[in-house]
């Protein structure tokens, strides 16, 4: 089926991309940084697998990034690398831009220069567009980002862009709303709420909780990712969502509600209203019809389901996965996606 490399394959989404490229015959070579986002517990079920392999680089060393490419000369490209929490780009956003947007400009141009013809899948995000008070974002909109973090994104897409235009890079820009799923690192909103219900602590919620997100389980994403790279035209936008939108404070309760089916809820597990963060969108929402219509692609699995799928993941793993990062978590309370 070809050689695959994938950025950023130790994190959320990469892993589970990795999962099911690897599911799917493909030689997948997984090159992360290794920061405090990634974690090999997310890799040990194929770990050993024979088509599987793991290479510690930096984006931001091109040379060995270059040296990896020539050498491995792979058929696609998926970009994942990426720091996404938008709380750690306002507390210091120097990081987003080298990683974000420099380690897309490294890849880029060892592509033009070495004349790899890897086709690149650069996966952004929906924060992109900015706030979307009513209607969806169309992959032809006007880009609005508010953080540090969106503004890294857009900025990545740009190059992106340019990059197929300019030197005829073999490359696709996808823009996915909001991820929840097995294996996301517990700063972000869901974990972080599964991990409070099982030790007992308080349910921290911005503002009033009216804070709407567009919700995809991530291997309905992953799968879009994959036909995209089979079937997708070279320098086109896709936007891949749900159309499903829940506010926060409706997620917390749709969450309340399965756990309880399954533990006894502490008595601290109650909701606890905090200070928004600076500039808070209210609401987040793509046009997905593109992709649907012209790669045949949809949703499988619904957020009621994909969340009992993630709370019983994190519930079977919390061993070994939510307590890898318990002292960042810890820091960290009171701060979500």
């Amino acid at each position: 089926m070809g050689k695959i490399l994938v950025t950023g394959g130790l994190g959320f989404i990469g892993s589970n991309l990795i999962n099911l490229l690897l599911k799917r015959n493909y030689k997948v070579l997984n090159i992360d940084k290794v920061t405090y986002a990634s974690n090999f517990y997310n890799v040990k079920n194929f770990d050993k697998h024979k088509n599987y392999k793991f290479i510690k680089c930096d984006l931001n060393n091109q040379k060995k990034l270059g040296i990896i490419l020539s050498k491995y000369k792979p058929d696609g490209i998926f970009n994942l690398a990426a720091e996404t929490h938008v709380d750690r780009s306002i507390d210091g956003p120097k990081n987003f831009m080298y990683s974000n947007i420099i380690g897309t400009f490294n890849i880029l141009e060892i592509l033009r220069k070495h004349k790899i013809k890897a086709k690149l899948i650069h996966i952004s995000t929906d924060e992109v567009y900015g706030d979307v008070i009513k209607g969806r974002s169309k992959e032809n909109g006007v880009y609005r980002p508010s953080s540090p973090y969106a503004a890294s994104k857009a900025s990545s897409d740009h190059l992106v862009s340019s990059y197929v235009r300019t030197y005829k890079i073999p490359a696709i820009v996808t823009n996915c709303s909001n991820n929840f799923g097995p294996r996301q690192h517990p700063e972000k909103l869901i974990p972080k709420l599964i991990y409070n219900i099982l030790n007992n602590k308080k349910l921290p919620i911005y503002g009033k909780g009216k804070n709407s997100r567009e919700w995809i389980f991530v291997e309905d994403h992953c799968e879009a990712l994959i036909k995209i790279f089979k079937k997708g035209k070279l320098g086109e936008f896709y936007n891949i969502g749900s159309n499903y939108n829940l506010n926060n404070l409706a997620v917390v309760k749709k969450l309340l509600s399965l756990a309880k089916k399954k533990i006894i809820l502490g008595r601290n597990v109650k909701i606890k209203f905090v200070k928004d963060r600076p500039g808070h969108d209210m609401r987040y929402a793509i046009d997905s019809r593109k992709i649907k219509k012209d790669l045949k692609w949809s949703p499988k699995i619904n957020f009621n389901n994909g969340l009992k799928k993630t709370f019983d993941w994190y519930y079977n793993n919390q061993k070994y996965y939510l307590k890898l990062n318990r002292k960042d978590i810890l820091r960290r309370l009171g701060t979500n996606k």
